[in-house]
């Protein structure tokens, strides 16, 4: 089924305006538990219930509130987010062109697929032509679902793909939850070149369809045999194991050699 337009607009840069409906581009498939009473395996159901006394509130007493100061609240209202600004809340307002290649990984949060409203598929599709032949992608603001991001609008299959990111200031720098860099003392050339061996016999292009959820596909299968009464297996106990670095990249780089021989015969 396809997905519905969770937000409508334009693309703005220059004067030119492009009128686009936003769609999600990723699903997740990760396996959602549910909290059961062990007793009998019925459901718990999540209440909302005061932090002071414990007392059960109705839905319609919970209001959306902003904790200006330790125990200070401001309740805001859906009405009070509507005087914002309507331009502010409905435009992908381009600041600037860059090279993809410019931006860290790091940065990207979620895919948003953009794709015209009637009217709009001509620019649209030159926007499209325009960034896939300059080789360069758009930094943009948007606001979704009350929440101004930094993003990056780029072309994937004809289509505009929007990727909010991250803040340079919500990136945290390694040293900040690392502390020193660990140093490179002791590296020798030989384990360099033996190491640069393995990830060169261990490269391919990207294809997305090689890779699979294998600890999702085993969950699922641990769920299944738990349902029919089926033993399960006895759990691994692998001991880490202390091993010569050198030792284990020369017969990495040599069992990888072999399988590439394989593929190649």
């Amino acid at each position: 089924m396809a997905p519905r337009p969770i937000w409508s607009g334009t693309i703005s840069f220059g004067l030119v305006s492009i009128p686009v409906r936003m769609l999600t581009a990723t699903s997740s498939r990760e396996l959602r538990f549910h909290f059961v009473d062990r007793r009998d395996l019925e459901p718990i159901g999540y209440d909302k219930v005061r932090k002071d006394t414990g007392e059960h509130v109705d839905p319609e007493d919970v209001v959306r509130a902003f904790e200006l100061e330790k125990g200070r609240f401001v309740p805001l209202e859906p009405e009070d987010l509507d005087r914002l600004d309507v331009e502010l809340t409905h435009s992908v307002d381009i600041c600037d062109f860059v090279c993809l290649d410019e931006i860290d990984p790091i940065y990207f949060r979620q895919a948003y697929y953009l794709v015209p409203q009637e009217g709009g598929e001509k620019p649209y599709q030159l926007l499209v032509r325009a960034l896939e032949e300059t080789g360069r992608v758009g930094i943009a603001k948007v606001v979704i679902r009350n929440k101004q991001h930094l993003a990056c609008l780029r072309p994937w299959e004809d289509v505009l793909v929007l990727e909010t990111m991250y803040y340079a200031e919500e990136v945290r720098r390694p040293a900040e939850v690392a502390g020193e860099v660990v140093g490179g003392d002791g590296i020798r050339k030989a384990e360099v070149e033996m190491a640069k061996s393995l990830v060169e016999n261990l490269s391919a292009e990207f294809d997305p369809e090689r890779y699979d959820d294998t600890y999702r596909s085993e969950l699922l299968e641990l769920i299944r045999s738990k349902a029919e009464g089926t033993p399960l297996p006895e759990p691994s106990k692998d001991e880490p194991q202390v091993v010569d670095l050198m030792q284990a990249l020369r017969e990495s780089v040599e069992r990888t050699q072999r399988a590439r021989a394989r593929k190649a015969s």
